[in-house]
């Protein structure tokens, strides 16, 4: 039993280290100009000296943002938004189905 609790111990020192290198990764790894708030080399002493907490700023405060896409436009009111809307295409269905149609 004692070892079962010892080795929790160690998994979570494992996923803080995966964390923490993650985060001094990440704050490399970021373009100069799209890191927020302060200076890229003051967010990585942040991150470097304050492991935890460090890396949670960062990722609340100073990683870029990921641009955002704006929503699909949906077509206008004097666009056909399908074949059942459109009055060409009605007219030519009614003929078609009175038999009118020569071709």
């Amino acid at each position: 039993m004692a070892y079962s609790s010892g080795m929790a111990g160690v998994l979570i020192g494992l996923a803080l280290l995966a964390f923490w290198l993650f985060s001094i990764f990440d704050v490399i790894t970021s373009p100069e100009d799209e890191v927020r708030n302060v200076p890229k080399a003051l967010w990585l002493l942040v991150v470097v000296l304050v492991p935890l907490l460090g890396g949670l700023v960062w990722l609340a405060r100073g990683r870029p943002r990921a641009e955002r896409q704006a929503w699909p436009v949906p077509p206008g009111p004097g666009m056909p938004k399908g074949p059942d809307d459109d009055p060409d295409f009605l007219r030519d269905l009614e003929r078609r189905m009175r038999g009118d149609d020569l071709g």
